[in-house]
């Protein structure tokens, strides 16, 4: 087998397996379809899911408009804005304090103990007060979702910056390099590889938040889709709205990966 094509046959071999004996069961009527359905039943939801909803008419616009007016893209794009723009929030805010706080000893020691009282309340614990200060929409799910990003930034950004090698600084310091300088050139580079390692970790978190925050707060998304179809036991319209989401998380969490890998050659050596 082609080298490159062998990881990628390891990695579908146990999901294959499981769709496998999952449909086996229940063809066999092992398991009760309302409760699991089986695979070929929730593919078909979810094309239904995915597909226009109405007929195709040139008279209410273009066919490329009318392609992309499933149910499940509008969902799908809503959740991303609210995952894109509270994680852009929650990272924006948290990596300059992070910064700022592994830098400077007092300003860690000043503020470090309020942060280690809010860290571990669970961002599911803000949803009362996010309705009470924002009312309903996306700006309680923006909220939300800022608040599960900031802490894995903000803690991975600290840890970077405080677990530089002294050596390095003062190896600049010894040549006449400036605290700027030494910032720009010694302590942010070296500290990149943890915060992106946040970054990481924050946009996994934000994808948690974001389903729970769309069962309360709005009227759309995959969260509010997964909770109607509760409603109408519709177990199937659940898994296919959960296997999308993991699929959305999955091709996230591999550009960031990618991206990673590109910024970070210089750190494994791969740089030419």
């Amino acid at each position: 087998m082609n080298a490159r094509l062998k990881p990628l046959a390891e990695g579908f071999a146990v999901p294959i397996a499981v769709l496998v004996i999952w449909q086996l069961a229940c063809t066999a009527g092992l398991v009760n379809p309302m409760v699991l359905p089986s695979p070929a039943a929730v593919a078909a939801r979810w094309w239904a899911y995915l597909a226009p909803l109405e007929a195709y008419d040139p008279a209410h616009g273009s066919w490329f408009l009318w392609l992309f007016s499933g149910e499940m893209l509008h969902d799908a794009m809503a959740s991303l804005y609210r995952v894109v723009v509270g994680f852009l929030v929650g990272a924006g805010l948290a990596l300059p304090l992070g910064l700022f706080m592994g830098t400077s000893d007092v300003i860690y020691r000043h503020i470090n103990p309020l942060m280690q009282v809010l860290r571990p309340i669970p961002p599911i614990a803000y949803i009362p007060l996010s309705i009470l200060w924002f009312g309903l929409g996306n700006a309680p799910a923006v909220f939300l979702i800022a608040i599960g990003a900031f802490f894995p930034v903000l803690m991975n950004t600290i840890a970077g910056v405080r677990h530089v090698d002294g050596i390095y600084i003062r190896a600049a310091r010894s040549l006449g390099a400036s605290r700027m300088t030494i910032f720009r050139r010694v302590i942010l580079p070296a500290a990149t590889p943890y915060i992106l390692s946040g970054a990481r970790i924050g946009i996994g978190t934000a994808f948690i938040v974001v389903i729970v925050a769309e069962m309360i707060a709005v009227n759309n998304g995959l969260g509010f889709r997964i909770l109607e179809a509760r409603e109408y036991f519709w177990s199937d319209k659940i898994i296919a709205g959960m296997l999308t989401i993991g699929a959305l998380g999955l091709l996230i969490d591999m550009g960031v990966s990618r991206l990673n890998n590109h910024l970070l050659r210089w750190h494994r050596g791969l740089e030419s």
